[in-house]
């Protein structure tokens, strides 16, 4: 193993940001915050955190070995504030790693020349080792200048979200606040892998030839002769060529089916989990209409559908939907309906544990569908218990992202577009 050196990593502060989702967005981004969030016992305290970090009054982050730290600014006063971590011992790192090499893709990954990426089953093989790289309780320790008596105090919990959003740049981040840098923890797994190779080797030294199923020792039947190969088989006759389609459109039917298949199923899911309390009426003439225009690979296709069409304005706004959401996608643009009541409050907490009161505009909400007020930004629950993002144009909504489980995803990626 290799000694662990002090290496120590300078990030820029980050500006103020208005709005906008405060987690990290990434894998590791979110878990990091999630795990930071329950290690704390003051859910205000982690509001205020939340607000702090987007002030952009977080001074430039130091990421080195056990720590992370920044100044801080409150009007005229700053102060230096620092969260400190439990490095892993030698034989914490040493028991990681041999769990690593028993996991080919996340070794894999892991060596790969991709900079500062980590596979999201690196945390599996953590815990198979039983080893922490999360946050967890009792292994944070926050110390600040400021006069707070909340611990962690605001100024730390706005440098581990600020540090969430480092993670969703560069995960490997991660192993660094536990003690070793990516090149170090590289150098570690590849001894590792080579110590496994050479242990492994010796042991099949040691051990009998495993005999054939016909009886027959390994080695007798590698000394044996060569037996002949079998004839090739002949060559396929000459095929019938087809011209193209009368339609003009590349033929081609296996893809869509398959799109088709797959959202089909999809749907059956969502109602075998729960999430839908009736089973996917088979499409309509219409709705594979708008399928078809989706999904088909030729554009022709799409736009003769259009032309079809009663309203080639809601074909396309239809299509939209699909492509983004399938048939519960479609389903949300065009039929309103009435969720449970604890979803639309669950909803609404959520949203405003992101964004500070003076941030988040009024929220009318009708059916299904949450609007911002004044802002041309609307949100819809679909019956997949996923939010699907609106944006007003020429007065006419219009599907604009992708699905989110979580509302406030949904409304980030509204604001980012």
């Amino acid at each position: 193993m290799s000694e662990a050196h002090d290496t120590a990593r300078g990030f820029a502060a980050f500006p103020a940001r208005k709005g906008g989702r405060l987690r990290g967005q990434s894998w590791w981004g979110r878990t990091w915050t999630e795990a930071v969030e329950d290690t704390s016992l003051s859910t205000e305290a982690l509001k205020a955190g939340r607000a702090y970090a987007r002030s952009g009054r977080l001074g430039p982050i130091t990421v080195s070995p056990g720590r992370i730290a920044a100044h801080a600014y409150d009007g005229d006063t700053s102060f230096t504030t620092a969260v400190t971590f439990v490095e892993l011992t030698e034989a914490e790192w040493e028991r990681l790693w041999g769990q690593v090499t028993e996991h080919p893709a996340v070794l894999a990954e892991l060596l790969s020349d991709e900079p500062g990426d980590l596979p999201p089953d690196l945390l599996e093989a953590a815990e198979d080792a039983r080893v922490r790289l999360l946050p967890g309780y009792g292994d944070l320790e926050a110390d600040c200048g400021c006069e707070e008596f909340e611990d962690p105090c605001s100024h730390a919990a706005a440098l581990c979200y600020q540090v969430s959003w480092l993670l969703d740049q560069e995960p490997s981040l991660l192993l660094l606040v536990r003690g070793r840098d990516l090149r170090e923890a590289r150098e570690e797994l590849k001894s590792a892998v080579l110590l496994q190779a050479m242990t492994g080797a010796t042991d099949e030294e040691d051990a009998a030839p495993a005999p054939l199923p016909d009886g027959t020792a390994a080695h007798d039947a590698y000394a044996g002769p060569l037996a002949p190969l079998p004839p090739l088989p002949p060559l396929p006759g000459p095929s019938a060529r087809r011209s193209g389609p009368a339609s003009g459109l590349a033929a081609d039917p296996l893809a869509p089916l398959v799109a088709g298949a797959a959202a089909r199923a999809r749907e059956l899911l969502a109602h075998l989990h729960g999430f839908r309390p009736e089973p996917p009426a088979p499409w309509d003439a219409r709705q594979d209409a708008v399928r078809i225009g989706a999904t088909h690979p030729d554009p022709r296709a799409a736009a003769r559908l259009r032309e079809a069409s009663a309203s080639p304005e809601h074909f396309d706004r239809a299509v939209r939907a699909w492509q983004y959401g399938g048939p519960c996608g479609l389903d949300t643009l065009e039929t309103p309906w009435t969720p449970p009541h604890q979803d639309l409050a669950r909803a609404r907490t959520t949203l405003a544990a992101d964004w500070t009161e003076d941030e988040l505009p009024p929220l009318e909400t009708t059916d299904n569908r949450v609007t911002l007020t004044g802002r041309g930004l609307q949100l819809r629950y679909g019956r997949d218990a996923r939010w699907y993002p609106y944006r007003l144009e020429n007065d006419t909504w219009w599907p604009s992202a992708g699905p989110h489980p979580d509302p406030a995803d949904a409304l980030a990626a509204l604001l980012d577009a």
